[in-house]
């Protein structure tokens, strides 16, 4: 490329970003001295972040070339070191999981945000099994979320039952609802079962937040049960039949944060499990090839009724028990709490960390959520902050940070699924 295009070429990027910073960020609304709204101007910040654009786009179709931007699905040498990695990296992050919490320095907040971000994490797995093993996108993953949610905080203020017991309930239940997702589907892909999918989230949430006689409407639930440990309770008071008179020792708010990561840490590592045997039994096989080519599915009689509804059941499952723990966590839902926002948060990690990786979707998870936090002093620009990360990496790693399509199991050697294939439809 000579210097005139390369130039030529980041003017347009330039003006690309302008149409898009002119409103975001050029123009904000301000409460003014009187009460009103007034209109503040950043023509400034518009023009440095232009010009940011413009710079990034001339080095590096300068440096690269044009061709360095079209992303390739072809296997390219960082491809194997990130898997090879992964094995390392993998048993690190579960060693530092399973210590946090007797890490000196590690207060209330780092628990609090542990529990955040292991809450994604087990989320993230479960749409993974959907998207990144079956292939088929769902773009309302949160209404299984919050159907665990209810399911946990409606069946222990109705009916009494504890938390131990209502989790395997909230799970069958959020399956039971994803195999009724997964009959109207059936013959969609692609765009249409990701409209589908989008309009069942917003159902869910729009019959939560309407039908006040049974989910508290806007106002939602509060007062839900917390977990006990095996039946001693977390009491700040002490005493005997408490956790901490069991164990004699002095009462403290931690005892029930630590005793909260733990359950998600195991309920993550659960979901972990049975991905991974899974993928390897006769039935992950056939979700990933149904991920590859329905046509050819079809063809070699696999039952793709059976393979459909098996993966939204499993991945409504896994969401359902995400849902009962966040609820018993909170104390308090409401239909604010799963909105549109959060399926966009879980499918941007599945597909960030790479589709059917699950070392991918927990690094994906820890920088995203953890990231949040470490950029909250940054206001609404954290958010233009994340948006270019994630520009940075689909250009560079347009199959996710680990992201791989090579069979779990293959007949003789395994190979890599080349972009020549991508482009004929076989990938």
């Amino acid at each position: 490329m000579t210097p005139a295009q390369a130039i030529r070429d980041a003017l347009v990027a330039a003006a690309v970003a302008f149409g898009l910073f002119v409103m975001l960020v050029g123009l904000r609304t301000e409460v003014g001295p009187e009460g009103g709204l007034i209109l503040r101007q950043r023509w400034g910040q518009v023009a440095l972040l232009c010009g940011i654009v413009f710079a990034g786009r001339l080095a590096i179709t300068t440096l690269a070339g044009r061709r360095a931007l079209q992303p390739s699905t072809a296997p390219g040498p960082w491809t194997d070191r990130l898997q090879r990695a992964g094995r390392l990296v993998a048993p690190a992050l579960l060693a530092a999981a399973l210590v946090l919490p007797f890490i000196p320095g590690i207060g209330r907040y780092e628990l609090d945000i542990g529990i955040l971000v292991l809450t994604y994490v087990m989320l993230g797995w479960g749409l993974n099994i959907v998207v990144g093993l079956a292939g088929l996108l769902d773009l309302g993953y949160v209404a299984f979320y919050a159907i665990g949610a209810y399911s946990y905080a409606l069946l222990a203020q109705f009916f009494g039952l504890s938390f131990w017991i209502c989790l395997p309930l909230a799970g069958i239940l959020a399956a039971f609802w994803g195999v009724l997702l997964g009959f109207p589907v059936l013959r969609l892909r692609g765009d249409y079962l990701a409209i589908v999918t989008l309009a069942f989230g917003e159902i869910i949430r729009v019959v939560l937040l309407n039908w006040t006689e049974l989910t508290g409407g806007p106002n939602g639930i509060s007062g839900i049960p917390r977990p006990s440990f095996f039946g001693l309770p977390f009491s700040m008071a002490g005493g005997e039949g408490s956790f901490a008179g069991f164990f004699g020792i002095e009462p403290s708010p931690s005892h029930r944060v630590i005793f909260l990561y733990y359950v998600i840490f195991a309920l993550a590592l659960l979901t972990n499990w049975v991905t991974i045997r899974l993928r390897r039994q006769p039935l992950g096989r056939a979700w990933e090839a149904l991920r590859e080519d329905e046509i050819a599915c079809r063809a070699l009689g696999i039952n793709i009724t059976t393979t459909k509804l098996t993966a939204f059941a499993l991945g409504a499952m896994f969401g359902g028990f995400a849902g009962a723990f966040f609820a018993t966590r909170q104390a308090f839902i409401s239909p604010e709490s799963f909105t549109f926002i959060e399926s966009a948060i879980i499918l941007a990690i599945v597909v960030l960390g790479g589709l059917g990786s699950q070392v991918g979707v927990a690094i994906a998870a820890l920088v995203m959520i953890g990231g949040f936090e470490v950029f909250r002093g940054l206001d609404e620009w954290r958010m233009l902050v994340f948006g270019a990360a994630m520009v940075v990496i689909m250009v560079l790693r347009p199959r996710g940070l680990v992201g791989t399509r090579t069979p779990s199991i293959a007949l003789g050697e395994k190979r890599a699924i080349g972009g020549d294939l991508v482009g004929e439809g076989r990938g």
